[in-house]
């Protein structure tokens, strides 16, 4: 059998983090006796590009992979809904989806309820963090503080839309 190991981590700093998924992920497999390909990526999960997951994707519509392990399922979907979508193009291309730390198979149909469940609840914790980082800002803002660049900038440098400096942008 020919797994396919997933694993993200928000930001390029967090490398020990991928270590702490990726090794577990290796070990089953080799105790399994399963072949693996090892795809990392170093993305906040919400707004970047994924193109990890995206080669991953191909590979698994070309039929070259029987299963997809993570280490936990918060780090494969960007939200609920594209969890689910996933799950269901695995099952659709009969290729297993496992969860190493939450023990979920898909191939059970009591996998498959813990899954949603689990996924139900990483989706609740990504809405808190982003309520909290609002209401953050929403203080600063009546402190008086400036948020984002100041108006009338004459910083013309190239930036995604969400602000971020694009490194080797043209014009």
């Amino acid at each position: 059998m020919k797994i396919a190991l997933y694993c993200r981590a928000s930001t390029n700093e967090d490398k020990q983090n991928l270590d702490n998924q990726i090794n577990p992920l290796i070990e089953k497999c080799r105790r399994e006796g399963w072949e693996y390909e090892v795809f990392k990526e170093f993305a906040s999960g919400v707004k970047e590009s994924r193109p990890q997951l995206d080669i991953m994707m191909t590979k698994i519509r070309n039929k070259e992979f029987d299963g997809v392990m993570v280490w936990r399922i918060d780090r494969l979907g960007r939200s609920l809904k594209h969890l689910l979508q996933l799950i269901e193009e695995f099952r659709n291309r009969k290729v297993k989806f496992i969860s190493l730390t939450e023990g979920f198979d898909t191939s059970t149909p009591q996998g498959e309820l813990f899954m949603s469940i689990a996924g139900a609840f990483a989706q609740f914790e990504r809405k808190l963090i982003q309520e909290r980082v609002n209401a953050g800002l929403e203080r600063a803002k009546l402190q008086g503080k400036q948020i984002g660049r100041p108006k009338g900038s004459k910083d013309k440098k190239v930036r995604r839309k969400s602000g971020y400096l694009l490194r080797y942008a043209t014009k």
